[in-house]
């Protein structure tokens, strides 16, 4: 599958134009490699989204597959499971594919596989997509972080952020299998503002618009009486 199809294609950048994805970010990337970020709200909950996470025949695109059909696509989302496809049989019989494998499985909250996707795969890389779900008041937050290290033939810095569309567009197409991403909050949009201005120190690691969704301990109020 040619690199232009898998990660560069028109209607994919067309649809990220008018993605209602509160955030989205190639968080940092170097000669070594690069992560990505991309956050969402749904009006679905954890366990909604779990049930869905479990289904990638129902949100996984298509036009990220090798067999043009999702409905190829499966997941056995216990540790060691497979992101996997089936290659139909043209006449020398069924084939698959191996997208990623589970490294970490926790119901309703997170779910994190290890797989270079696409062309990737063709490469010396290592890739891990963590999928953080966090409840909300109107739903759930939702956070695909995707970090890819090692040797590749590619440049990283034309290869960065064509990953990052299609990334975003598997948690689009997730968020919409729920009933479609939520507008971003106020909070977030001002994250968002933020996140585009230079920095004035040095940016951590996975520091994007959405804190740790699975980070449940609130921070401890400042004492004001100092």
């Amino acid at each position: 599958m040619a690199i232009s199809r898998y990660f560069a294609g028109p209607a994919l950048v067309g649809a990220l134009a008018f993605a209602p994805v509160a955030n989205a970010k190639v968080v940092d990337q170097s000669d070594a490699g690069f992560t990505v970020a991309h956050t969402a709200q749904v009006a679905a909950s954890p366990a909604d989204v779990w049930k869905m996470l479990r289904m990638p025949q129902s949100w996984w695109s298509k036009d990220h597959s090798w067999s043009g059909d999702a409905a190829n696509f499966w997941l056995d989302s216990q540790a060691g499971g497979c992101f996997c496809e089936k290659l139909p049989d043209t006449g020398s019989g069924v084939g698959s594919v191996q997208h990623a494998r589970i490294l970490f499985a926790k119901p309703n909250q997170l779910l994190r596989l290890s797989g270079a996707f696409g062309p990737l795969q063709g490469e010396a890389l290592t890739g891990t997509l963590t999928i953080q779900i966090k409840e909300t008041p109107t739903g759930s937050a939702l956070r695909f972080d995707y970090v890819v290290g090692g040797y590749m033939r590619f440049k990283v810095a034309d290869i960065a952020p064509a990953v990052d569309k299609v990334i975003g567009e598997q948690l689009l197409g997730l968020a919409n299998a729920l009933g479609g991403a939520l507008p971003p909050t106020r909070d977030e949009k001002a994250a968002g503002e933020e996140a585009e201005k230079p920095p004035a120190r040095e940016e951590p690691g996975l520091g994007a618009a959405v804190a740790d969704l699975v980070e449940d301990e609130a921070k401890p109020a400042p004492d004001e009486s100092r």
